[in-house]
């Protein structure tokens, strides 16, 4: 059997966990009790961002768990994100502070730029409108991350949504490197170029979006959730697992870190419990034949920004 590790190395020294809890579009009525039961069975990565607006549910479960003695701080290793509206590099230490506080930690293990392009500051989160767009440099955005690991208020800092040219840039003109790019990652868009791109940069990828489940602005040509597919189905079966595990342990042999989202504690269980079976060659060539490069989250409102990925 061919051993995934459970955490994949950064290239500052620290680790992070191969398999983590996504909360996007996890509702805060559900998002604590999620929070807790993952890190019960096993979870130590929670993975949130700014535009969530979960971070305080989150921080109310961290509080608990912490509370009861069952894992320590250093245990955990929390994810979140600066929005948008946010990139002048004076409003990035004032935003990581605002989460931490919602977050009730002292630091996050993680901190990442949620997506290159700008908003202003006093737009919507998810402005309607081009009038809304900031032309502030991610350049300049990067000297606050920096600022943020400087102070001790983030331990690493890191991309997400980031295309080559742009990853290529920060790491010319960078002082702390980026550690990791999160990106979507599913056999429909399983992103082979930027994923070897990253990892001989030492930049460790992290896969949003593994199961294809949300739609955000999503392709028109999206060929439909891999889940669904009669094929995956039937593998599944042959390994007494679901479909969903079926294209989790195959995103794993990509060399990357997953983080699925969900709230159903049957769903976060089998998330979880991935590590115990192979795919064959054929069934992994099969999976990578899925890839169609159609995007979940395409944020396609966003394409004439001049700092859009895509």
């Amino acid at each position: 059997m061919s051993k995934i590790p459970k955490v994949l190395k950064l290239n500052n020294g620290f680790s992070i966990p191969t398999i983590g809890l996504g909360t996007y579009k996890s509702s805060p009525n559900e998002v604590k009790d999620a929070v807790e039961y993952a890190i019960s069975i096993g979870y130590r990565h929670i993975d949130t961002a700014k535009l969530y607006g979960n971070e305080k549910e989150i921080g109310d479960a961290l509080v608990n768990i912490l509370k009861s003695g069952k894992v320590k701080r250093d245990d955990l290793f929390i994810t979140t994100k600066l929005w948008n509206n946010f990139h002048q590099k004076n409003l990035v230490v004032p935003q990581i502070k605002e989460s931490l506080k919602l977050l009730k930690l002292d630091y996050v293990d993680l901190y990442l730029i949620h997506w290159p392009f700008a908003f202003k500051e006093d737009a919507e989160l998810l402005p309607t409108d081009s009038s809304a767009y900031s032309d502030v440099d991610y350049l300049e955005t990067w000297e606050g991350m920096e600022e943020c690991v400087t102070q001790g208020l983030a331990k690493s800092i890191g991309l997400s949504n980031f295309n080559k040219q742009q990853i290529d840039r920060v790491l010319q003109n960078c002082k702390i490197k980026p550690v990791v790019n999160q990106i979507e990652v599913n056999p429909n868009l399983s992103q082979p170029e930027l994923i070897k791109f990253c990892q001989d940069k030492c930049i460790v990828v992290t896969g949003f979006c593994p199961l294809e489940r949300f739609g955000n602005s999503r392709d028109p040509n999206y060929p439909g959730p891999t889940a669904q597919d009669p094929k995956v189905i039937e593998i599944a079966k042959k390994y007494n697992k679901t479909a969903p595990q079926i294209i989790l342990r195959y995103l794993l042999e990509l060399g990357i870190s997953v983080i699925p989202k969900s709230v159903n504690p049957t769903r976060i269980k089998e998330n979880f419990e991935i590590t115990d079976f192979d795919l064959d060659c054929e069934e992994i060539e099969y999976l990578k034949s899925r890839n169609k490069g159609a995007r979940v989250s395409a944020m396609l409102q966003y394409k004439d920004h001049k700092y859009y990925p895509f």
